[in-house]
């Protein structure tokens, strides 16, 4: 009996032993795991990126050339938004339609063919509900043919340094030799991110598309963050059988904004999953840390021959680093600057540098600039002074 007990305490051990070993190696296993590597994102290509420095916080496949449907109307969006700013088109525009844009298929506000639309009602057409006639027809307004409106879109990838990107048309509709990637739409969604107009109608859930005649189309924003994640202010899908569900969009708590995107998710439900998923992961991870703004003089400078003795100096543009939450990182912020500044000076003139350095390394030299007009001193001004002094 003795004897029985003992070997089965011996196998007790044994087996205590082997658990604790295997706990031992699944808490390791765990601990080595990064949260990137948790996300579990299943679609072809992804990407999270910090709106304000770039910063790529995640990726999957970032660069990989894959069909992305009409998340090419990010483009079509952004030369349409560009034009309005140059001034060479505005909301109240009319826009001619063509048999050909009010007969393009796939998802559309059903426009009429030769009948003036506004351009800013075709705009929100094209953001809201994806309409591919919207944007055919807008196309043909700018740039006369669809064809050459392209190669504007082509043209404008390259400036903004989408080097995996190739368009053959203004809709994402199937084609040739049209493809993109995660971090190029990353940075075309930035770009339009920059613009009012879009804004004003990228959080719209539902509104009715007046037509001219008066008749009434539903549209519903293909973008269900808009509606359903906290934050989210921006975006575009796309959806084709080659290109599988796809999802663009931009989201801001606090002071930090991130732009989230997937290509390829296996179905619509996935797309949005995936990039919640992804949005959570940065806003639990990271934070916004802005290093140089532009909204408060950095320093004052004394003006020679000025009516005024000195002027506040700016930033011309802000500087924003992301890092971990909790990180301790020290920035050195440091000028290049004149002793004083001449009179005469506009405002915007570059009057110094400043230099941004982590560790002696330099990430970021700024213009320095006056925010006012400086007018030099005249012979009165001189001489008042001088009566006053008296």
């Amino acid at each position: 009996m003795i004897k029985k007990i003992s070997i089965f305490c011996i196998m007790l051990c044994i087996l205590v032993a082997i658990c604790c070993t295997s706990m031992q190696n699944f808490a390791v296993l765990q601990a080595s795991a990064s949260p990137q590597e948790m996300l579990d994102i299943t679609s072809k290509s992804a990407c999270l990126v910090d709106y304000a420095s770039g910063t790529m916080l995640y990726e999957k496949d970032a660069d990989k050339h894959l069909p992305i449907a009409s998340m090419v109307k990010m483009m079509t969006i952004l030369i349409t938004l560009e034009e309005m700013e140059k001034g060479n088109l505005t909301e109240e525009t009319l826009v001619t339609t063509s048999e050909n844009a009010s007969g393009m298929g796939g998802s559309q506000v059903f426009i009429d063919p030769f009948v003036e639309y506004s351009a800013g009602n075709l705009l929100k057409g094209v953001i809201i509900a994806s309409a591919n006639d919207a944007s055919v027809a807008l196309a043909e307004h700018i740039s006369g043919s669809e064809k050459t409106f392209v190669g504007r879109m082509n043209e404008r990838a390259k400036e903004l340094g989408m080097k995996n990107t190739n368009y053959s048309n203004c809709t994402g509709l199937p084609a040739p030799e049209q493809f993109s990637c995660a971090r190029d739409c990353a940075i075309v969604l930035k770009e339009v991110s920059k613009h009012d107009i879009y804004h004003k109608y990228s959080t719209i859930w539902m509104e009715d598309f007046v037509h001219p005649s008066g008749r009434k189309t539903e549209i519903v924003n293909t973008n269900r963050l808009i509606k359903y994640y906290d934050g989210c202010d921006s975006g575009k899908t796309g959806s084709t059988n080659e290109a599988g569900c796809c999802l663009s969009a931009s989201a801001k708590r606090n002071n930090m904004r991130l732009i989230s995107v997937v290509i390829g998710a296996q179905n619509s439900k996935t797309r949005f999953n995936e990039c919640s998923k992804l949005f959570n992961y940065g806003f639990a991870n990271f934070e916004n840390k802005e290093i140089v703004g532009t909204e408060k003089a950095l320093l004052k400078l004394p003006v020679n021959k000025g009516k005024v003795c000195e002027v506040e100096v700016f930033s011309q543009e802000s500087f924003s680093v992301v890092s971990r939450k909790g990180d301790k990182t020290e920035y050195d912020v440091s000028f290049e600057k004149p002793n004083k500044v001449s009179a005469p000076l506009s405002k915007g003139n570059k009057v110094g540098k400043v230099i941004v350095s982590k560790d002696g390394n330099v990430l970021k030299e700024i213009n320095l600039i006056v925010n006012e007009d400086l007018e030099k001193m005249s012979f009165k001004d001189c001489f008042d002074k001088i009566v006053v002094g008296w």
